[in-house]
């Protein structure tokens, strides 16, 4: 049985994202120029009625009023990346992990770097938020949206920058 996509482009302070739906739940959000960013034609029909609680709390994440993401997801990747994914969603807002420490938090300390292919293969970004994790030195590296994007956002999370 075909799974009904749809989706819809949303203005947000940061800049627009396309929001996508699978059956109605969110599966995807990316940014303009995303590293790993799907193809146009998989995004499905253009319709916003999915989206109303996920731009509600982006709204508020962006005003500062939301710390934490409390939306149903329909995130499809390995059982390891599902598994990153989930970890991703445990670090709060504002803080961040190295790819090491996730790894060990999964079981898997020698795992540093399959962490971080899966985190960058991460299809919702922000709502979980990859841009939270940082190298061991504390440096960023790696985000399919630019580093530029994930200093915004860290900044941001650390009240030293607004949107």
């Amino acid at each position: 049985m075909d799974q009904l996509r749809q989706h819809t482009v949303i203005d947000t302070p940061y800049e627009p994202f396309t929001l996508v739906a699978t059956d109605g739940v969110l599966s995807g959000l990316y940014m303009t120029g995303q590293r790993h960013r799907p193809a146009e034609e998989t995004f499905g029909e253009r319709d916003e009625r999915p989206f109303g609680a996920v731009v509600e709390q982006l709204e508020a994440y962006f005003q500062g009023d939301l710390k934490e993401f409390d939306l149903p997801l329909d995130l499809h990747g390995t059982p390891f990346q599902r598994s990153v994914w989930e970890r991703l969603r445990q670090i709060p807002y504002g803080e961040t992990r190295t790819y090491g420490e996730l790894a060990e938090a999964l079981g898997n300390p020698g795992a540093s770097r399959a962490v971080g292919l899966a985190n960058g293969k991460n299809p919702v970004g922000v709502i979980v938020p990859c841009h939270r994790v940082v190298g061991a030195d504390g440096s960023l590296t790696g985000y399919g949206g630019g580093l530029p994007r994930k200093r915004r956002l860290l900044d941001f999370e650390r009240g030293t920058a607004l949107f």
